[in-house]
């Protein structure tokens, strides 16, 4: 009997089709997991890196996450509406706006990586502590972190 997700052994053996399957549900559990700390994966990943990188540019942000300017300006409408972030002009260019955390993103911030933390578990259920790290590992390899070049 076939299923939705019965697309046969050639496209389900593709690294492209599986890698789409794993981030579609862990998209899936994100939005579950995060929907009580009332922010979007997308969302968690501005606090986070707001969060490690300290006041930042708005368009410097945008490129650090591979994020284009109008999606930028929409998830931080949304973030600065739930007073999660604030937009402040730059003293030394008044034309940049710099991002920071306030109080309650912080707090929403731990709320949500606790959040998130769970959904990357069920995520990882079917594999052992050393096969999640190692799948880590090889993902990171895969997939380095191109903004430090």
């Amino acid at each position: 009997m076939a299923t939705e997700w019965d697309v046969g052994p050639r496209l389900a053996a593709r690294l492209t089709y599986v890698l789409k399957r794993a981030l579609l549900d862990l998209e899936d559990l994100h939005a579950e997991y995060l929907a009580e700390v009332g922010v979007s994966g997308r969302e968690l990943g501005v606090l986070l890196l707001l969060d490690s990188k300290g006041p930042e540019s708005q368009q410097e942000t945008a490129r650090r996450l591979g994020v284009d300017r109008t999606t930028m300006v929409a998830l931080l409408d949304g973030l600065e509406a739930k007073g999660l972030v604030a937009r402040r002009a730059d003293a030394a260019d008044r034309r940049r706006n710099v991002l920071e955390l306030t109080d309650a993103g912080q707090t929403a911030l731990e709320r949500a990586v606790h959040a998130s933390d769970e959904a990357e578990r069920q995520l990882l259920a079917g594999l052992d502590d050393a096969e999640s790290a190692r799948l880590r590992t090889l993902l990171t390899r895969l997939a380095p972190d191109r903004t430090k070049h």
